[in-house]
């Protein structure tokens, strides 16, 4: 919080005051979780959360609330896995749009400012889920409900395995070995993040 304490972005530490005016407001929640030495996250810091036009929108439509991952590992788990569960992918910095509910209704990692090719910038994001929550509420719920499913459903690992049973580790090397970019190096397309568990 005292790295953005000069962004223009109104931020709300993870407390039930931002969610208690999301519910009086009626405004969808925006949550960004980062960490101090999260260089994408002080890319998008700068690039967005200390842009005028971008905080003023943020600030009108949106109740922000910024989490520190390494001081609430809790909520980042929670919310990186529906990220992943929506888009396959996750990383810092986190960007989920609630309801005032705290449920997530769409999230990603970085965006750009501005759209770039089929990389959407944070100010489209920004109408687009604003628009979402104000006239698609049913669509908005039924995101929210599925993905409270899937997870729900998602089976827990076992924490005290002595074995690894060596075909499971064979599939999970064949699925990364898909995502591997022979030209670029790393996973996947751009952008890109460490992924430390792959």
């Amino acid at each position: 919080m005292l790295q953005h304490a000069e962004n223009p972005v109104e931020w709300y530490p993870w407390c039930e005051e931002a969610f208690k005016r999301a519910v009086d407001e009626d405004k969808p929640v925006f949550l960004s979780i980062g960490y101090s030495a999260c260089h994408w996250c002080h890319v998008m810091a700068h690039e967005s959360f200390e842009n005028q036009d971008t905080a003023d929108y943020l600030n009108d439509n949106f109740i922000s609330i910024k989490v520190d991952r390494e001081e609430r590992p809790d909520i980042d788990n929670v919310y990186m896995e529906a990220v992943q569960a929506m888009t396959g992918r996750g990383g810092w910095p986190l960007s989920v749009f609630l309801t005032p509910a705290g449920l997530p209704y769409y999230g990603g990692t970085y965006f750009p400012p501005q759209t770039q090719g089929s990389l959407t910038g944070f100010f489209d994001l920004l109408m687009a889920m604003k628009h979402s929550y104000e006239k698609n509420r049913v669509d908005v719920d039924e995101i929210t409900g599925e993905l409270q499913s899937i997870l729900l459903k998602k089976p827990q690992i076992a924490q005290n395995s002595d074995t690894i049973n060596p075909g499971l580790m064979e599939m999970a090397f064949a699925n990364i070995k898909t995502e591997i970019d022979p030209a670029n190096g790393g996973l996947g397309s751009v952008p890109k993040f460490p992924e430390p568990l792959a």
